[in-house]
């Protein structure tokens, strides 16, 4: 049994007609949890057996990224054209991913009956619309949106971009600093590992069933192999060689009085030629404040004394996101930025080879300009032009049998 379901496919009108627009209409049900990356084909066979014309969700943006169990309805309207539609078929088919895995719909074929006439198949415009509304879901509303940063960009940034789809990811996978848990609701179901765990002492992650079903993303039954605990960075309460990947996404800089022990427990953890994906966060780049909530102005963190920045961030209304449902104090944002630790990307190459990690593939985003000012003169150049750095590495030790 296929995760989609074509439902329906139809034709109006039937027979086509020259003088009226043509309507194609594809039905089908989504029946697993979510599928990924859902896209409709459409072909046209005439009487001979040749294939006339393909035409796809994605060439109108109205693919889908992911579709959660539901009904949908892929609609092309075409005026009348040059394209000759004559006795024949009609071919429907999703195509999309299960997990990791590319599969595609039983095919619906629907006989064309009539004269040749001409529609302008090429030119028509296909929507995708259905219960519940493909509209609402986070992949349509983009980085604004706490959800998509975290399900549809952070998880597979990590697994797809950094990790390159490895088969390491259908293993043991653990999360330090998971949060509130949705970049590895992403990550398990794109992936299916034997086993994924997220570690966060600020347990969060309690309230991602919640979360999930407002994206209509329901997590009854519980997926087997996502497991939560409540657990320090510092101590992790795994036997040494337990997981086949460690993932940390913008946690370490996070680790009130510094991350070293944090990196030494992930290594220790992780089994010989294990993979690292990490994240850090910053400090000296434009968004290393954490504090995006109160200023647009770039790096203003680092252009007031300390006393002026407590004194702006305790005083000053913040412009929420709604961050999976918590709402942080003004006091909390101040207690957070004085934990930050000031990560460069120098220092922690450094540190990561001390280690022993192998960088394998690296990513850095960095500003398109930076306007010194006299506040930002004594700060290098790298530490500010540099936005973000993602990296993954080999886990380079001996296992203990050897």
């Amino acid at each position: 049994m296929t995760a989609i379901e074509i439902t329906s496919l139809t034709l109006q009108p039937d027979p086509p007609r020259g003088d009226q627009p043509l309507v194609i209409e594809v039905r089908c049900s989504v029946r697993a949890r979510i599928v990924f990356e859902a896209d409709l084909a459409l072909e046209y066979f005439d009487a001979a057996g040749h294939r006339h014309w393909l035409r796809c969700a994605h060439q109108d943006g109205a693919n889908a990224a992911w579709l959660p169990a539901g009904h949908y309805r892929w609609r092309l309207t075409a005026p009348e054209g040059s394209l000759p539609l004559a006795e024949g078929a009609l071919h429907a088919t999703v195509l999309y991913k299960d997990g990791p895995h590319p599969a595609r719909s039983d095919t619906a074929t629907l006989a064309v009956r009539g004269a040749s006439i001409g529609v302008g198949l090429d030119h028509g415009r296909l929507v995708l619309d259905g219960d519940p509304d493909p509209n609402t879901l986070s992949w349509r509303r983009g980085h604004q949106d706490w959800f998509f940063r975290h399900f549809d960009h952070a998880a597979p940034t990590v697994g797809s971009y950094l990790l390159k789809d490895s088969p390491l990811l259908r293993g043991r996978i653990l999360d330090v600093g998971c949060g509130d848990g949705i970049t590895d609701l992403g990550m398990y179901l794109r992936y299916q590992p034997e086993r994924l765990v997220g570690v966060d002492p600020f347990r969060g992650f309690d309230r991602l069933a919640e979360v999930a079903a407002a994206q209509h993303l329901s997590l009854d039954p519980w997926p087997a192999g996502l497991e939560f605990l409540d657990a320090d960075a510092n101590h992790l309460p795994f036997a040494d060689d337990s997981f086949d990947v460690v993932v940390s996404w913008g946690s370490v800089e996070h680790i009130a009085g510094g991350y070293l022990q944090a990196l030494r427990e992930m290594k220790r953890v992780l089994r010989p030629d294990g993979l690292l994906f990490i994240h850090p966060g910053l400090f000296y780049s434009h968004a290393g404040s954490h504090l995006g909530e109160f200023s647009d102005e770039p790096l203003f963190h680092l252009k007031k004394s300390r006393e002026e920045l407590r004194e702006f961030i305790l005083s000053t209304q913040p412009r929420r996101m709604d961050r999976a449902g918590h709402v942080a104090s003004n006091a909390e944002y101040w207690q957070w930025f004085t934990e930050l630790n000031p990560i460069t990307v120098a220092g922690f190459e450094q540190e990561l080879r001390a280690l022993e990690f192998e960088p394998w593939r690296v990513a850095l985003r960095t500003e398109p300009i930076i306007e010194y000012t006299p506040e930002l003169l004594k700060y290098p150049m790298q530490d500010l032009a540099t936005a973000e750095l993602y990296l993954s590495c080999w886990n380079r030790k001996k296992s203990r049998a050897g």
